[in-house]
């Protein structure tokens, strides 16, 4: 990873968010960039309550939060499979922790990624005692992370938190990483079977190593990308030509693509796209 994103997939009205609140994505550490996308920072201040919604991409994250006077938490999120909406109110800062699709095994290999997949849970349940993370650790954690108005120590107490997990390497994240590119970054990947070939493995190898892995299957990560590539469509403001968008993402037709959309932002594209969010 040369540095972090700079495009806003899967933000739904990233003018807005970004007008309310200060976002920054930042690298990690050289040892942890084979397994993270990167960091991301967000602070705010708001006079009034803001729901912020994201399409969640197909990436674990930690996170550590502190809203109002809240002592603050750190969880691991597993994948999101609906529309994520978060209420921002006050005064608040979140650090999170990008996983590249299937770099978060290799901190956590006790258990297959799917087993964090729609839900929350707290840092000593992903990373327990026995893989050297206590309690105690965990509250200095929190801190060390939320505490520093700097933005730098932030960034680096997060260094540090990861780099004490180890990672263990692993052939087989190491090859889910790789699928996961693959499908993001080359259109032509629309089917399973397709991408399974170009693997080498069965359709069924295939479905266990991104169960395992990345948390959820390959037709979940295909169809999700797609989704993310019609949102930034719809954010441009200009004419779109569904059909043909529908048939370059690889739909059968544009009733597919729409109702796919609609499930996961919660309206249609055509709506989307003459709004300024949800």
């Amino acid at each position: 990873m040369a540095a972090p994103r700079r495009d806003t997939k899967g933000i739904v009205d990233a003018a807005e968010l970004f007008a309310r609140v200060r976002f920054r994505r930042r690298e990690p550490a050289v040892p942890l960039r084979p397994y993270l996308e990167h960091y991301w920072l967000i602070d705010w201040d708001l006079p009034e309550p803001y729901a912020s919604h994201v399409v969640p991409h197909p990436s674990v994250n930690v996170v550590f939060q502190r809203s109002g006077t809240s002592a603050g938490v750190g969880e691991v999120a597993g994948i999101g499979l609906e529309l994520f909406t978060k209420k921002l109110e006050g005064r608040g800062r979140v650090c999170g922790v990008q996983f590249r699709p299937g770099g978060f095994r290799p901190f956590s290999p006790v258990r297959p990624v799917c087993d964090w997949t729609g839900r929350e849970a707290a840092l000593d349940e992903a990373f327990p005692a026995d893989a050297g993370v206590e309690a105690e650790a965990v509250a200095d954690a929190v801190s060390a992370v939320l505490d520093p108005d700097d933005e730098d120590a932030r960034v680096a107490a997060l260094d540090a938190f990861l780099l004490a997990l180890g990672p263990a390497p692993d052939p087989q994240a190491d090859l889910a990483m790789a699928l996961v590119d693959r499908v993001r970054g080359d259109r032509s990947v629309r089917r399973v079977d397709q991408l399974a070939r170009a693997a080498g493995l069965s359709t069924r190898s295939l479905q266990r190593l991104f169960s395992a892995y990345v948390g959820v299957g390959p037709k979940w990560v295909i169809l999700r990308y797609r989704i993310h590539d019609a949102l930034d469509l719809a954010e441009t403001g200009d004419a779109v030509d569904w059909a043909a968008v529908a048939a370059d993402l690889g739909y059968a037709d544009q009733a597919h693509l729409v109702r796919d959309f609609t499930a996961t932002v919660g309206v249609p594209p055509t709506a989307y796209a003459t709004t300024t969010g949800i």
